[in-house]
């Protein structure tokens, strides 16, 4: 099985979120994080979250890349656990059964973006489109050169094809994106 971490590839995320998430965190979309609200009323750090980041589950922090790792079932259960008691305590959920199947939809939904290799990155970008979030989104895959491989050198994927220097779209077949 394979989930999410937040990386960071620099310290742009300490600037461009109120609050980033550390390196290596479970991670999941966090739309849910946005739920009712009016994303051209947040402030500007928010607002970014909104549009780019991916929500650290340990600190609630946002992450603008997630990479797919492999992750045990005992990986996976933790996760579950953690995303349940901040749905509890930050999020109303009114009960933890109540929020555990919130968590686990979310780790699933977060497991079924991770049909790539291990170390591919993700980037998602969300908007409000007809009242709902929209989310996309795409994978950035390592280029294997011989040299060492910098977070700008990177391949796009496109069904069988390979282009240099691009992404591609990370979404579910089934779903798309997520609305």
């Amino acid at each position: 099985m394979k989930l999410l971490r937040t990386i960071r590839a620099d310290a742009s995320d300490t600037f461009v979120f109120s609050k980033a998430a550390g390196p290596g965190e479970w991670a999941v979309s966090g739309a849910f994080a946005f739920a009712g609200v009016d994303p051209e009323a947040l402030p500007r750090k928010e607002r970014t979250a909104f549009r780019s980041g991916f929500l650290g589950i340990g600190s609630l922090g946002w992450s603008t890349l997630a990479q797919i790792v492999e992750a045990s079932e005992e990986d996976r259960l933790k996760a579950i656990e953690m995303l349940a008691t901040q749905f509890l305590a930050h999020f109303r959920a009114p009960d933890i059964a109540t929020a555990r199947l919130a968590a686990e939809e979310e780790i699933g939904f977060t497991a079924s973006l991770c049909d790539h290799p291990t170390g591919t990155l993700a980037t998602v970008s969300r908007s409000l489109e007809n009242g709902s979030i929209r989310e996309a989104f795409r994978a950035l895959i390592p280029d294997t050169g011989s040299k060492p491989t910098r977070v700008f050198d990177l391949i796009e994927v496109v069904g069988d094809e390979v282009i240099k220097a691009g992404a591609t779209d990370l979404s579910p077949p089934a779903m798309g994106g997520r609305s």
